[in-house]
């Protein structure tokens, strides 16, 4: 399991707003190039959205469904981009009106082949994650504004 978590200077609902909004993550989330669609009932459990996902010129098409949502503390999702990488990721989102602390785990949907591709993943897995909630605080800051820092 990849667990990383970063402070930010903002309320929870400010960075809730943008883990909610699909259409944002290929903004911070590494490897998100595209949002195809959003399901009409999103964010309810079971809707989707619909994302290619990669590295470079190489993408794969897929979907991402939503498996729990508590506003503005906790989003759970299924991550898919078969047939390679299947996973489970919350976030998770502590603090009040004015900083927060966003907490992100993500770990392999499927527990034997997860446990055999663990060693090498994890270490990757984490450095993305890391990197993706510092593009997350400069997503929360571009939409903040030039007097929120």
């Amino acid at each position: 399991m990849s667990y990383v978590c970063r402070e930010y200077d903002v309320g929870t609902a400010d960075v809730f707003a943008i883990l909610l909004d699909p259409a944002s993550y290929p903004e911070w989330l590494i490897g998100a190039k595209a949002i195809r669609s959003i399901d009409e009932s999103w964010p309810e459990p079971g809707s989707r959205f619909h994302h290619r996902v990669g590295l470079g010129a190489l993408t794969i098409s897929d979907c991402t469904e939503v498996l729990a949502v508590e506003p503005p503390s906790m989003l759970q999702l299924r991550v898919r981009a078969r047939p390679l990488i299947a996973g489970v990721v919350t976030f998770r989102v502590v603090g009040n009106g004015e900083r927060c602390v966003v907490v992100m785990e993500e770990e392999p949907a499927r527990r034997v082949i997860g446990n055999l591709v663990r060693p090498v993943m994890d270490p990757a897995t984490h450095v993305r994650n890391h990197r993706s909630l510092r593009r997350l605080g400069a997503s929360v800051a571009r939409r903040e504004g030039p007097t929120h820092g």
